[in-house]
């Protein structure tokens, strides 16, 4: 009697321990919205993944919090931007966590920025010129064509450090970039109208959008990078307008609205806040729908 017992016991234990190790998900902690959003395209239900910013934040200015060093702590995979967009709170949450398997270097550390081909890389660096990255400009969630090539890496990241389901992940980037490749043809048929468009954005963020979509940078409203608008340099820019004129203010919906506002009051041209990522308004709530909205907030304005 007390030999079956055992034998029962023992075969619970080794069941629920079995059940245990396959129900263990990759932990994976992104650094922004959008590569959470394309982990869980990719991971499905073997990844459980974690955004340490959402999409109403301004991803340079945040607080290494306990609670972001507890959840790097766990992590099995790190997804960021990289190029120096997070370089005010990522380094010492690294170093807090002591986690060796997500330091710069590892295999489980991905930068994003770094796979791209980067825009804005400044020829010389000056602390007077504003907040200026020195290797340019990281906001490269705002090109799809980015997205496609981050999601080759995370991918590949994903079936080595987890390869008892590599087919799985092979599966799903495959029909990722299938589902991709189709939005991303239907995004720029839409978007035709707007190559051209002269634009004066809030803060020198939406660089590959305009560069995706062949709309043209005319000014911004801080009078440097990272320094909020001033009535003088609001005035200046309001004149330069009149010589040569915007059709459009632009600004993510995580920024304050006044200056932009302002400008579109004086210049008689349309004021328009779009999502910078994913959870930046209540439609883009994944990285199908967060470009599906950018688009149909653009074409309202290029009809």
């Amino acid at each position: 009697m007390q030999t079956f017992k055992y034998v029962r016991i023992l075969s619970v234990t080794l069941l629920l321990t079995g059940a245990t190790a396959a129900w263990a998900n990759m932990n994976i902690f992104a650094c922004e919205p959008e590569w959470e959003s394309l982990a869980k395209e990719l991971g499905g239900d073997k990844v459980s993944t974690y955004s340490a910013t959402n999409g109403m934040q301004d991803p340079h200015h945040i607080q290494a919090r306990p609670s972001l060093i507890a959840r790097a702590r766990s992590a099995d995979l790190l997804i960021c931007t990289g190029a120096d967009l997070e370089v005010g709170w990522l380094p010492q949450i690294l170093q807090q966590s002591s986690n060796s398997k997500i330091q710069p270097g590892k295999d489980a550390y991905i930068e994003a920025a770094m796979l791209v081909e980067r825009i804005e890389v400044p020829t010389r660096l000056d602390r007077a010129e504003g907040d200026v990255h020195a290797a340019g400009n990281p906001h490269i969630q705002l090109d799809p064509r980015n997205i496609k090539l981050v999601a080759a890496q995370v991918y590949k990241r994903l079936a080595e450090l987890d390869n008892v389901n590599a087919a799985y992940y092979q599966q799903r980037y495959k029909d990722f970039n299938l589902r991709w490749d189709a939005a991303l043809a239907g995004w720029e048929k839409q978007t035709e109208k707007l190559r051209g468009m002269p634009v004066v954005e809030h803060h020198k963020l939406f660089g590959y959008l305009f560069r995706w979509l062949g709309m043209k940078d005319v000014g911004q409203l801080e009078p440097k990078p990272g320094i909020e608008p001033t009535t003088a340099h609001l005035a200046e820019l309001l004149q330069q307008l009149q010589q040569h004129p915007a059709k459009l203010v632009l600004r993510a919906t995580y920024q304050d609205d006044r200056a932009s506002r302002w400008l579109s009051d004086h210049a008689h041209i349309p004021a328009l806040a779009i999502p910078a990522t994913v959870g930046g308004s209540d439609k883009a709530k994944d990285l199908f729908s967060f470009y599906d909205d950018i688009v149909q907030r653009l074409q309202g304005i290029g009809q």
